[in-house]
This record gives C-alpha cells, sequence and structure tokens, in this order.
C-alpha cells in the first residue's frame, strides 16, 4: 500500500475514532522527532538538519514532550 493511501487510512480512523486535530497533530509531531533523533543518535544538530528546522526550534519540542535525546 502506497505512503499516501496509509496516511488517507489513518485520517480516516481516526476522525471515526474523534481524535481531534490537535491531539493528533501533537503525537505526530512527537514520534517523528523521536524517529529522527533516533536516526540521528541524539545529535540534536543532525537531528534539526534532517526536520529541515532551526535547532532552537527543536530544543523546546523536546522539551514539551519530554523526549531523550541519547539514542
Amino acid at each position: 500500500m502506497a505512503m499516501k493511501d496509509q496516511l488517507e487510512q489513518l485520517v480516516a480512523e481516526l476522525l471515526v475514532k474523534g481524535v481531534r486535530y490537535e491531539d493528533a497533530q501533537r503525537e505526530f509531531e512527537k514520534r517523528f522527532i523521536t524517529q529522527a533523533l533516533q536516526k540521528m543518535e541524539g545529535n540534536l544538530g543532525k537531528t534539526a538538519d534532517l526536520l529541515g528546522i532551526h535547532r532552537n526550534t527543536l530544543s523546546p519540542k523536546i522539551s514539551e514532550y519530554r523526549l531523550r535525546r541519547s539514542a
């Protein structure tokens, strides 16, 4: 199944379950950052580059979501 189709299915399931947009957005962002941190072995600068954001944007998000930088 193509990624677009998987995403469409996920969004449909979330809507059926009554998941609010804000909650879905936060969970997606948290998981996206977590996986990027793991891929870059906790290196903040490399993780920020991978995500296409500034490290000064990434740092507060790591704190907000209480993520661990270590792999």
